[in-house]
């Protein structure tokens, strides 16, 4: 299986980057790859076998979808694994290094868009999650 990978490298203490990526109000701060959508709704149960549920809206709502997933595994501040709510696996790693903490995203794309827009707007809603965390949430 073929997974794409985004990375980014978030100078912040790593319980802060945990924080912003798993609290459900933390979310809906970032959790968009563009300026014409935002994300108004959010849950999270972070267990194993807890469901994360973010609503994906486009802000004039001629569009919007709940982007959801179950918790396979988890290892507080170091992964998370995932089976989305159409199958598809997802892994979260944070990685903490000399030059911040390092967030990667591992995913099965999706059959209904091409590979680079799928990677390109994954990493745009990374770089988001990057910015609103080094700017200080």
């Amino acid at each position: 299986m073929n997974l794409l990978t985004v990375r980014a490298t978030i100078k912040a203490p790593l319980n802060k980057v945990w924080n912003c990526w798993t609290e459900a109000a933390q979310v809906q701060h970032w959790n968009f790859a563009s300026s014409d959508w935002h994300c108004p709704a959010t849950s999270n149960d972070l267990i194993v076998g807890g469901e994360f549920h973010y609503t994906m809206a486009a802000k004039d709502n001629s569009e919007q979808f709940d982007f959801w997933g179950t918790y396979q595994a988890i290892e507080i501040n170091k992964s998370l694994e995932i089976v989305l709510g159409d199958g598809r696996i997802m892994k979260v790693l944070f990685d903490e290094t000399q030059e911040g903490i390092v967030v990667t995203e591992q995913f099965e794309p999706e059959n209904q868009n091409p590979i680079d827009l799928q990677q390109a707007g994954w990493q745009m809603i990374l770089d988001n999650f990057k910015n609103y965390v080094e700017q200080g949430t």
